[in-house]
């Protein structure tokens, strides 16, 4: 948890390495991460995540509440177990991800990985490290799990399209950033690269 004094702090650290940055951070409002917890369990923020991947905010959140709906209510990785792929594809999910989520589930009831309790692990390498191990679930669906659910401060996403164009815009670039550019640039920023990635998103509102 971050508080609010903590995170001014943060954003005056920030400021003071990049000029151009600083003009973005008072331009908008103070960063959220860490500060509000979203009151679901790590196990259903990880099925909205992959239910997110490649699609628009508005329908990303209607295929999740269908399938919040199918389960009962209750994103659950035993409810989720026994909804049918037919059931799944009924309600916007498709095969790759109706996969993946299953294979959560499966995770989670075999104990394989300790789903809601991986905020006790420090390391977000072994948290990366375990999750990518799923089938299905890739960097991007990780770092904005460790990003807006664990409250990571020093995840760099540079895989996420809308943090390369708000760096593009930042710092006025011509040309497009490709990811292994933007890992280099983002060095300077350690170790709130989630936070410099929350106002690249900023800088496109």
């Amino acid at each position: 948890m971050v508080t609010e004094t903590q995170m001014k702090k943060i954003v005056r650290d920030l400021s003071s390495r990049d000029a151009r940055f600083a003009r973005v951070i008072a331009a908008h409002p103070l960063c959220t991460l860490g500060r509000n917890p979203k009151p679901v369990t790590h196990f259903e923020a990880l099925v909205e995540s992959v239910i997110s991947q490649q699609l628009a905010v508005k329908a990303a959140d209607t295929i999740f509440g269908r399938v919040k709906q199918a389960a009962g209510g209750r994103i659950i990785p035993s409810r989720i177990a026994a909804i049918s792929e037919s059931h799944f594809r009924a309600a916007g999910v498709s095969g790759a991800k109706f996969k993946t989520i299953q294979g959560l589930a499966d995770a989670a009831i075999s104990k394989r990985i300790n789903i809601n309790k991986l905020h006790e692990i420090e390391s977000d390498e072994e948290i990366f490290s375990q999750l990518t191990g799923l089938w299905g679930i890739g960097p991007w669906t990780v770092d904005m799990f460790m990003m807006f659910q664990l409250g990571r401060l020093d995840i760099w996403p540079t895989g996420d399209l809308g943090v390369r164009r708000g760096w593009e815009k930042i710092y006025s670039l011509k040309e497009e950033i490709a990811p292994n550019a933007l890992e280099k640039k983002g060095e300077k920023f350690r170790p709130y690269r989630s936070v410099t990635a929350w106002y690249c998103w900023r800088a496109l509102s």
